[in-house]
């Protein structure tokens, strides 16, 4: 196991601190493996739009995150990343209550891998569907890496 995925893991147990925007959003990452991760949130008013129902920038966030965690999870200690590509269906509007985003590798090469993400409030039913399109880093590219 690389030191990327035990310290995500860690983070999972609680034992390690969280990203800055997951603190500032109040979304935790609740499952992390190489190829696939969960997080979840909290939805209240903080988060609505004019419309009264919840921002489509959070449901970005989540899945950004959930995708990314994903990716991170299976880099080996020399290798970073970055998203080059986000794309999001907001597929019914949410108002308030709990989303779980669940992301997974639908394609990994040495350069390029390719995510899936879907949303899903308590009842099951799905919010948003995300993919996303990652470039692994490596080298120079890696400075200032947080892992």
């Amino acid at each position: 196991m690389g030191k990327i995925l035990e310290q995500l893991q860690a983070v999972v147990r609680g034992n390690e601190k969280i990203a800055p925007i997951a603190k500032t959003l109040g979304f935790k990452l609740t499952h992390v493996e190489p190829g696939s991760a969960s997080v979840e949130i909290d939805v209240d008013e903080r988060f609505w739009n004019p419309m009264g129902t919840l921002h489509g920038g959070i449901l970005c966030d989540i899945t950004d995150a959930a995708m990314g965690l994903a990716y991170a999870a299976g880099l080996n200690d020399d290798e970073s990343f970055t998203t080059i590509e986000l794309k999001i269906n907001y597929l019914r509007p949410f108002k308030e209550g709990h989303l779980k985003a669940i992301a997974k590798t639908v394609h990994r090469g040495r350069t390029v891998g390719v995510l899936d993400c879907e949303v899903f409030d308590d009842r099951g039913k799905i919010i948003a569907r995300s993919s996303s399109t990652c470039l692994t880093l490596r080298g120079e590219q890696t400075k200032g890496r947080n892992f």
